[in-house]
């Protein structure tokens, strides 16, 4: 009988086959599981990743991470084949903005610029004058004319914002990361007793509780970076656990700790090798947009590069 480790070592032989092939990259993000992240040509957050999706030179694009994000790259790059090999991953952040429930509510701020986590369903893109990541929001709301903001779905990352631009005029959707939202503070504070001089990294996605104990707030990439340039030896890493195995890779000598028992998004978790491998082989879960629909969640994404330069 084969052994676990040969098995995994054939499927990545086999992926490597077929993507050769098949002239396709295979993207991951952050919060994929370690053994997607090291088959992977690249590895991101979600801008990164769609910017990369857009750019590249492959016809198939297989995007390990959930469904908004594989969507996006379809919006950004209609001729791609555009390959999400577990269907059913999606972001329930993502679901908590309903299409008719956004459009009801926008009626009521007419002078407002509709601003978008990426975060969110193409139809709630076809809404929205511009859509952000973590990473460009700040930026990108800064360069809007309007001084009232309507931002969905996250209630967290535009309470973030708020406190970053206070001359802006926030209106919030109530959507939140339930992985982010259930981070109790007290799990930080007992390692931080333990350690002192360890340095609290959050995600904007984190309640305002745990934003005020944070050294560092940033995104996915944010995070990483401040770790790998810090002097510092002990950090308390407040986002999803997949981020884990970048900062060991990156940062060997340096001590990761995640608050409470677990940060795990399920959804990022489902991709296995074995789903990447069908993916390919069978050309499985190809993400198909209605033309009309992709052309009016088209803007707000070319928006977001355009104002994130």
């Amino acid at each position: 009988m084969e052994s676990e480790d040969n098995m995994v070592e054939n499927l990545k032989e086999q992926i490597l086959r077929l993507k050769k092939e098949k002239n396709a990259v295979i993207l991951a993000h952050y919060y994929q599981r370690p053994e997607i992240q090291e088959i992977a040509d690249i590895v991101g957050d979600s801008y990164y990743l769609s910017k990369y999706a857009q750019d590249c030179k492959e016809d198939v694009i297989v995007f390990c991470g959930v469904l908004f994000m594989a969507e996006s790259a379809k919006i950004l790059s209609p001729e791609k084949t555009i390959l999400l090999p577990v269907y059913d991953a999606g972001c329930p952040m993502a679901d908590m903005a309903d299409y008719d429930d956004i459009n009801d509510f926008i009626k009521d701020y007419p002078d407002a610029a509709v601003v978008a986590y990426i975060n969110s369903s193409t139809e709630v893109k076809t809404l929205c004058d511009v859509c952000v990541t973590s990473s460009s929001a700040e930026k990108i709301i800064r360069n809007l004319p309007q001084k009232d903001i309507v931002f969905l779905p996250d209630r967290n990352l535009g309470g973030y914002l708020a406190e970053k631009i206070p001359e802006k005029n926030f209106i919030l959707w109530d959507g939140f990361c339930i992985t982010h939202e259930k981070v109790d503070p007290k799990s930080i504070l007992a390692i931080k007793e333990k350690m002192p001089k360890s340095q609290v990294l959050v995600h904007p996605e984190c309640p305002k509780e745990v934003r005020d104990l944070a050294d560092y707030i940033g995104s996915t990439s944010g995070i990483i970076d401040f770790a790998t340039k810090s002097d510092e030896a002990d950090f308390i890493i407040v986002t999803e656990e997949g981020i884990m195995h970048e900062l060991k890779q990156k940062n060997p000598q340096k001590n990761f700790y995640v608050p409470g028992k677990t940060m795990t998004c399920i959804n990022m978790k489902k991709t296995t090798l074995k789903d990447v491998y069908e993916s390919l082989d069978k050309m499985k879960f190809q993400i198909d947009l209605d033309e009309d629909v992709r052309l009016k969640a088209f803007k707000s994404l070319e928006n977001m590069h355009k104002l994130s330069r």
